[in-house]
């Protein structure tokens, strides 16, 4: 006689609805395709033209913000020149002394209006589209001329209405950051494959781009 199955958990059961919004979440970014491709299209031509793109985030938001622009700096998947990309919150001394001052609802904006130019891209991280200092880094953005884009949890939310574009994806705060990162890394794929396209045409402000060799893409 096979004996009967225990009842799941309250912990098996939590994990399994994370799974569960994990599986959703696909969907979502399939949605925004249209859109990371564009945005792809747009900083290509921004940073050849010798732009840069900032990126901000609080908490783990400001994690998925580093690796935006490390990619960028180092590279995603072609072997090509480095770009201009600042993560703001990791000059800490900056950070640090401008919270000091001036309270960390300016952290971003302060270093938004010493950096961003016009054509430049800021990008803002956020799981809720509601902290004060993005808001805040949103208005400097529009202040200096330069383009801000929001990726954030579910909206409508403040900071999405406050940038030029936003792409909203659904999920508590776990699911949307967990969501966020193949959203950066589609960017990046859209922005190196727009690079590669203007090399090939002979774009005179193309940036050496370069098919990655097995032997660059050593493992860690």
């Amino acid at each position: 006689m096979t004996p009967p199955t225990a009842p799941p958990s309250t912990a098996e059961r939590a994990l399994d609805a994370h799974v569960d919004r994990l599986a959703a979440a696909p969907a979502a970014r399939r949605a925004a395709s249209d859109t990371l491709a564009r945005w792809g299209e747009l900083l290509a031509d921004r940073l050849l033209a010798g732009g840069r793109l900032l990126a901000a985030g609080n908490g783990g938001s400001a994690a998925e913000a580093q690796h935006l622009t490390a990619e960028l700096v180092g590279r995603f998947d072609q072997n090509r020149d480095p770009f201009s990309a600042i993560a703001l919150h990791a000059d800490t001394s900056s950070l640090t002394a401008i919270s000091n001052d001036y309270g960390y609802r300016d952290v971003y904006a302060r270093q938004v209006r010493a950096h961003a130019r016009p054509g430049d891209i800021v990008v803002l991280i956020s799981t809720s589209g509601r902290s004060p200092n993005l808001l805040a880094a949103a208005a400097a953005a529009a202040e200096r001329g330069a383009r801000a884009w929001a990726l954030t949890g579910p909206g409508p939310n403040p900071l999405a209405a406050a940038c030029a574009e936003a792409i909203c994806l659904p999920g508590d705060t776990a699911t949307v950051q967990e969501t966020h990162l193949p959203a950066l890394h589609m960017l990046c794929r859209a922005t190196e494959l727009a690079l590669h396209d203007r090399a090939a045409r002979g774009d005179p402000r193309s940036w050496t781009c370069r098919p990655t060799r097995p032997h660059d893409r050593r493992q860690p």
